[in-house]
């Protein structure tokens, strides 16, 4: 390039700098060789933060500012009509459903895709691998853009990416144990980084095989025991799912579960909508207007992870008070930079009495269940095929009851032992799986 061509093109690029926006956006613009002539190209992608202010007079250090339209073949300062059509615009359009122009669609996971769309029973499953991945995108709202420039949506890069935190830091589960209580030396931490639904699994998966515990009370006078969780997953899981789908994605905080002794806590950042009443909320009565992210309720509830319909804390309510436990606390601050759920833990949970007995009695009720399960089998089989068959509905109970604890007993296997959690797993009898049956049929 001539020495005066690069002075003409940063001269250009200082014009452009000088022009001023009423907001942090600035066209992008690079020189270009063609046909042996030097070309600045500018660009100027639409965002969803639009529409922009202009100076009246750029060259000037007055503050007057405009809206601009173009109108055939001139650029007219907007009024009257033209000016509310163009205000209607600035309703911002939320963060997980603007274009990410860090990434491209070669950044969206054709495998993810297809595990998802197979999960929810579309038919866009048997296409996808023949169809170009903008037509796909596209179809499936995670791809906007000009068709010249297409981008991946952030909803497509946090539910099939494989590494979302690449574009959103700190997007992960951090799971904190503290066996001595907030103050003890001792703590297990654990950190959970991938796609927003395996992530909700992951984390859920790890808390429940791990921290969750059932407590079996009988009584001399009847016969009936009292089974009881130290926190109800229900109540869990809709916590922390919750947290996810309401979470700000620009905020650099991770959703935090912290456990001791006395309490669960599931913190997330920021707090409720201001149009919501912390009193509603305690009440179960909170009624949401406004979605911070649609579009992850959206696919979560496609998932059947969440109903989307402002029913969470009615869930969680629901869930406590079937187990018995105390009330949970909902809390936040007056400018909602948080949210706070505090889950206390139920006061006859593991309780030392009868731990003989309460062993016995969980170990005789899990073998029976696991024996009908084994029974089930006919070949390998998803885990849909396999409620089915057995005649359960819900899949905490039957994971928890069911597939769990043959899994540990190495009854059964994974046909993807790597993707525990991929939609198309499926599981198979183990050769000590399959002793067990011929031994109940003799």
């Amino acid at each position: 390039m001539k020495p005066e061509q690069q002075t003409r093109i940063e001269l250009i690029d200082k014009l452009l700098l000088q022009a001023g926006w009423s907001v942090n956006y600035h066209p992008r613009s690079v020189p270009v060789t063609w046909q042996g002539q030097t070309i600045m190209v500018i660009w100027a992608p639409a965002d969803e933060t639009r529409p922009y202010r202009a100076k009246v007079n750029p060259s000037e250090t007055g503050n007057e500012w405009r809206e601009y339209i173009r109108k055939q073949s001139s650029t007219v300062v907007a009024r009257n009509d033209d000016l509310k059509e163009l205000v209607s615009l600035t309703a911002t359009v939320p963060f997980d459903d603007r274009c990410n122009q860090q990434a491209t669609l070669g950044d969206l996971s054709l495998r993810l895709i297809e595990e998802f769309l197979r999960e929810v029973g579309s038919e866009l499953a048997e296409q996808v691998a023949q169809l170009p991945m903008e037509t796909t995108g596209r179809q499936m709202n995670i791809v906007g853009g000009p068709s010249e420039a297409p981008f991946p949506k952030n909803i497509g890069l946090m539910m099939f990416h494989e590494h979302p935190e690449k574009f959103f830091p700190v997007t992960q589960i951090d799971v904190v144990y503290f066996p001595d209580g907030p103050g003890g030396d001792v703590f297990e931490e654990k950190e959970f980084k991938s796609p927003l639904p395996r992530m909700i699994r992951d984390a859920l998966g790890h808390i429940q095989r791990n921290y969750l515990k059932q407590t079996i009370i009988k009584h001399p006078d009847r016969a009936e025991a009292d089974r009881l969780w130290n926190y109800p997953y229900a109540a869990i899981e809709e916590a922390l799912v919750n947290a996810i789908y309401h979470r700000s994605y620009e905020i650099r905080e991770p959703v935090e579960v912290r456990i001791t002794p006395e309490e669960l806590v599931i913190l997330s950042f920021p707090g409720p909508d201001r149009s919501i009443k912390m009193a509603d909320i305690a009440a179960g009565s909170a009624v949401s207007r406004r979605y911070r992210n649609r579009r992850i309720g959206e696919f979560l509830k496609e998932l059947e992870l969440t109903e989307g319909r402002s029913t969470g804390i009615r869930k969680i309510k629901r869930a406590i008070a079937q187990n018995g436990s105390p009330d949970p606390v909902f809390e936040t601050d007056d400018d909602r930079s948080y949210f706070l759920v505090r889950f206390p833990v139920h006061p006859d949970a593991m309780r030392s009495t009868n731990v003989g007995e309460v062993t016995q009695q969980v170990t005789q009720q899990v073998t029976q269940q696991v024996t009908r399960l084994l029974k089930a089998f006919d070949g390998e089989m998803s885990r849909a095929e396999l409620m089915r068959t057995v005649g359960i509905k819900d899949r905490v109970s039957f994971s928890k009851n069911y597939l769990d604890a043959a899994i540990t007993d190495d009854l059964i296997e994974m046909s993807q032992p790597d993707a525990p959690n991929s939609p198309t797993q499926k599981y198979r009898l183990t050769e000590k799986g399959k002793k067990k049956v011929q031994g109940s049929k003799s």
